[in-house]
């Protein structure tokens, strides 16, 4: 017994201990926040992934505390503008949470898990020529058709009056575009009009297994990134991987491929093979879909439910769709010379930016100064996106509401395209974010041009948790067709 009581009295003597150092003793110790922040890394961080609102968190800690928020023990959330060139495009190495995105297992080191700021921008130069806007667009063609799959689909449930499910409909999407962009294949969701292998309802556990294991990485060796996992078919989103390794292996049987993604890294790897490994291609094509699909159908849920729930910028934009004659499915080029729809796009990523969580970077040996304050090296410092976008000395006092009209004014939407980093800024930008624009801009055209939706509990409204990614859920809208005689 009295063993016992000598471990318990040590135990108290080294959380005491350490509790007094980290909240009194600290470099961090006159940064206010919460107080639970100023002892532990993730105790705050959890209880608001539970919640399901860490982005709703920090901005009320930044409305409250202002421009510097201590929201771990060695954590800092940074709101201002200069944040965004100090912090994120900085060469700053990338906070130890981004490890956990090494799926389908830790071999597959992709740009998002890789934290390390010199080794990330030697594969980014590896895989630029795939993601550029020249090799995107060519992509086009292939997109119409999965756009005309879409619009099929959402007549053939307007037709029978059932409710439309959007969080699985712009998933499917954005899972077959991925799939068409990167190696010329689509899953199938489109066609078959369901979740196949579980992939997307298995999208909610990885999410979820995300923002939770990001705060002990270490775990992730045990978990989902041990190689096990992958040898006995058990990794949630197996249909994917293996559609993508079916894919990369038909091509040493198939001489005549478009130069898609995986044919443009492959060009990078005869080209340069001492820069570049083999296993970068695997890698990415999979981070691709991992990180495309939730983050595109975000957005695009976004955008429909702010407009439907605003007749008369909707009917501002219908306007401007109707009168511009568009193609079937709109081009790019042509939504390009659309103002208003500019504007509702840019307004929806503003509001509502795919990831929820913010953005880390680790003050380097020497040390760093970030808006006129020092910090010590190693000290984790975090931009969030919804904080950044919230903020009224960037987009006005109406900061928090849906307005496109704020897009309208050329002068003020220079300042404020500045300061939109919906996608990310620096050396850690979603690279993938060409083949996101393009997919938005055709499909939200081609979507409020062609159907009339409506919620079917428009009192009730959406819901939406941050676990990393924010992905709407339970809004279901009837749909129909507005023009009688479109294909």
């Amino acid at each position: 017994m009295s063993v016992l009581l000598i471990i318990l009295a040590a135990a108290a003597v080294v959380l005491s201990t350490t509790f007094v150092r980290r909240r009194y003793f600290s470099p961090l110790s006159n940064i206010p926040g919460p107080f639970v922040a100023s002892f532990s890394a993730s105790l705050w961080h959890l209880f608001h992934i539970y919640t399901g609102h860490v982005e709703e968190a920090v901005i009320k800690q930044h409305q409250k505390h202002g421009t510097f928020v201590r929201i771990g023990y060695n954590e800092v959330s940074i709101c201002d503008a200069s944040a965004i060139r100090q912090v994120l495009m900085s060469h700053m190495d990338k906070g130890p949470t981004y490890a956990i995105f090494s799926m389908p297992d830790k071999r597959y080191v992709n740009q998002m898990a890789e934290v390390h700021c010199s080794e990330h921008m030697r594969k980014a130069k590896n895989l630029a020529a795939g993601y550029s806007v020249t090799n995107v667009i060519k992509t086009e063609p292939f997109i119409d058709g999965a756009l005309q799959l879409l619009r099929a689909q959402l007549k053939k449930l307007g037709s029978s009056k059932s409710p439309v499910m959007f969080e699985q409909w712009f998933n499917y999407l954005a899972f077959d575009v991925l799939g068409e962009a990167t190696f010329s294949q689509t899953f199938g969701f489109l066609e078959a009009g369901k979740d196949i292998g579980d992939t997307v309802s298995n999208n909610v556990f990885l999410r979820l297994y995300i923002s939770i294991l990001g705060h002990f990485p270490w775990a992730h060796d045990y978990l989902l990134a041990n190689p096990l996992i992958e040898y006995f078919n058990l990794t949630p989103s197996m249909h994917v991987f293996d559609t993508c390794m079916a894919a990369i292996k038909s091509r040493s049987l198939n001489p005549e491929v478009r130069k898609d993604m995986l044919e443009q890294w492959k060009d990078q790897l005869s080209k340069y093979p001492d820069r570049m490994d083999e296993i970068e291609i695997v890698t990415n094509a999979v981070g691709n879909l991992g990180a495309g699909s939730d983050t595109v159908s975000s957005v695009l849920q976004a955008f429909v439910y702010y407009m439907i729930r605003e007749p008369e910028m909707l009917a501002l934009l219908r306007k401007e769709l109707d009168s511009a004659h568009l193609a079937d499915i709109p081009t790019f080029e042509e939504t390009q010379n659309l103002p208003i729809l500019q504007a509702c796009i840019k307004e929806t990523l503003r509001v509502h930016p795919p990831v929820g969580f913010g953005l880390t970077r680790v003050a380097p040996a020497e040390g760093v100064t970030i808006c006129n304050r020092r910090f010590e090296p190693g000290t984790i410092l975090s931009v969030n996106i919804w904080a950044m976008h919230q903020m009224t000395s960037l987009f006005g006092e109406d900061a928090a509401t849906f307005n496109p009209r704020r897009w309208l004014d050329p002068a003020r939407a220079s300042k404020m395209n500045s300061v939109m980093i919906a996608f990310g800024a620096g050396y850690n930008q979603c690279p993938g974010q060409n083949l996101a624009k393009l997919e938005l801009y055709k499909t939200c055209s081609m979507l409020m041009r062609d159907f009339d939706i409506e919620m079917v509990d428009p009192v009730k409204g959406w819901r939406y948790e941050n676990y990393f990614t924010v992905a709407p859920h339970g809004w279901p809208c009837v749909v129909r067709r507005r023009k009688e005689g479109l294909v």
